[in-house]
């Protein structure tokens, strides 16, 4: 974890996305009130967390367990002025201790999977209030026919990986009304993501140079990277904005 932690280090995002499409999904949501409340979980270095601010008038709290990514977050809080809206948490998301109602929205993009797409929705709804919307992104199978290299890593990275057809049944039997679902676009891997990642990882290699747990840390990342480049049409992150029935 120290080395995957050194290679996302200074990253802009810990997952795919970007501006355009955390502002897409906030646009499926209702306008939230200036006493309303945002829960932005494993929220990384926080730049889906400033846009949340930028665009509504909501209190947010946002959590993750690594410090520097929450340190990374604070600095960006305080140059903004938005200390009085922005509350910040070193927590995990397997242990949640809100007060059950808590939240007008929950967000998390591009780590669900980490506690797994199902039991995070079901998990998570008891902090919602009646009513209140849940966004998450979620890599998801994007076509029928899936060759045998992408088929291969994510079965041993995430084997729960779903079509978009069976998360959104999933959504249903979980107590939700699916709202909106997209694709995010391809650039959204790129920009803030893999090539920055790319940039890093080539710093680390020569500083590392053979070190063999270095060495082979780095080129599971390239693969990632690569696996992307030659069959990013098969599977991608897939927005999923959701409505608690009750």
């Amino acid at each position: 974890m120290d080395i995957f932690f050194e290679i996302h280090k200074n990253l802009p995002r810990e997952g795919p996305g970007d501006p355009e499409s955390t502002l897409k999904a906030l646009s499926f949501i209702p306008e939230l009130p200036e006493e309303g409340k945002i829960l932005d979980i494993a929220c990384g270095p926080g730049m889906q967390t400033m846009d949340l601010a930028g665009s509504t008038r909501a209190k947010i709290e946002a959590l993750d367990t690594h410090q520097p990514f929450i340190e990374v977050l604070e600095k960006k809080i305080l140059e903004a002025g938005l200390s009085h809206r922005i509350q910040t948490r070193k927590h995990s998301m397997f242990n949640l201790d809100y007060k059950e109602g808590s939240f007008d929205l929950i967000w998390s993009e591009g780590a669900i999977y980490i506690m797994g797409f199902e039991k995070g929705l079901k998990e998570w709804k008891k902090y919602l209030k009646p009513g209140g919307h849940l966004a998450v992104s979620e890599v998801s199978w994007l076509k029928k026919e899936i060759s045998n290299e992408p088929r291969a890593f994510w079965g041993k990275h995430y084997p729960e990986i779903g079509t978009i057809s069976k998360n959104i049944k999933i959504i249903e039997h979980s107590g939700y009304v699916p709202v909106a679902h997209f694709i995010l676009p391809e650039k959204s891997w790129w920009k803030f993501y893999y090539t920055p990642m790319i940039q890093r990882i080539e710093e680390l290699r020569m500083e590392h140079q053979g070190k063999p747990d270095w060495e082979h840390a780095l080129e599971e990342e390239l693969e990632e990277v690569e696996l992307f480049r030659n069959y990013g049409a098969e599977y991608g992150y897939v927005f999923y904005i959701m409505k608690k029935i009750h």
